[in-house]
């Protein structure tokens, strides 16, 4: 999945094509990230992981905002063979909880906080309570900290910090995977009973998606896609990071708060 949805693109000449753009209303933040960066981010992000204890089979919980930096990480596992969960932001220390003690991940990777209009969401707080509420602990929590001017950590045994692991990473290749490999696990959200944990393979799901973005949505490659949802739903695994990415587009991500009733033009 990795390999054809960022190295394929670099090694056939797109590696200057914008691979996301990202825009923040909510930060007032846009930002043009290109294939060969994905591939440089996304390599070095899976060094990370290996160095950490991360080998294929093992999963890897992401618990994030809608940042580029939860898009690498879902590659980076994908690119070392660690299926991930990808816990919607929204959720607070209970729901994630329940979601670790079922999925029992070898590692976990959130941020130090999301953006809603008007407020912050301080994800930390609720990690470390969810992690409290847990049977099972992950080994290591790695933080990116959307703040240079301000760090925030777990504890010194367990936290990790993004910008310090990949300054010193080597980047790590594409680990060859069976086609039925499993790439993620997506909790259903749990609203009539204890949430369901679907897995989704990999080469059946890449085909389908790459044929999608032309047969069904008429897209060429280099053409700029834009699909309205979170990463943390199927249609954001799906439609925001691996389908146009497979297909070559520049996919957009966009921040902003879903729980707002509000109109995004």
């Amino acid at each position: 999945m990795c390999f054809n949805a960022v190295d394929h693109h670099v090694e056939n000449g797109r590696g200057e094509q914008p691979a996301i753009i990202y825009d923040s209303p909510v930060t007032g933040t846009k930002k043009i990230i290109t294939y060969r960066e994905l591939q440089d981010q996304v390599s070095r992000l899976a060094g990370v992981l290996v160095k950490n204890g991360v080998q294929k089979g093992d999963l890897v919980v992401i618990y994030m905002p809608m940042v580029p930096q939860a898009m690498f990480t879902m590659l980076a596992c994908a690119r070392i063979g660690a299926p991930h969960s990808l816990i919607f932001g929204g959720f607070a220390s209970k729901e994630l909880s329940v979601r670790i003690d079922h999925a029992k991940p070898k590692l976990l990777v959130t941020a130090s906080f999301g953006i809603e209009p008007g407020r912050r969401v301080e994800y930390i707080p609720l990690v470390k309570k969810a992690l409290e509420m847990c049977s099972h602990r992950p080994s290591k929590v790695l933080i990116y900290n959307r703040s240079n001017m301000e760090k925030v950590s777990l504890d010194p045994e367990s936290s990790l910090d993004w910008d310090q692991e990949m300054a010193t990473s080597q980047p790590h290749d594409c680990v060859p995977l069976p086609s039925n490999h499993p790439l993620y696990v997506l909790y259903t959200s749990g609203t009539t009973g204890t949430p369901k944990g679907v897995v989704r393979d990999t080469a059946g799901y890449a085909v389908m998606l790459k044929w999608t973005m032309s047969n069904i949505y008429g897209l060429n490659p280099g053409d700029v896609w834009w699909a309205a949802s979170d990463l943390g739903w199927v249609v954001g695994h799906s439609y925001i990071c691996y389908g146009p990415l497979l297909h070559g587009n520049s996919t957009i991500l966009y921040e902003v708060c879903p729980f707002k009733n509000k109109t995004v033009i």
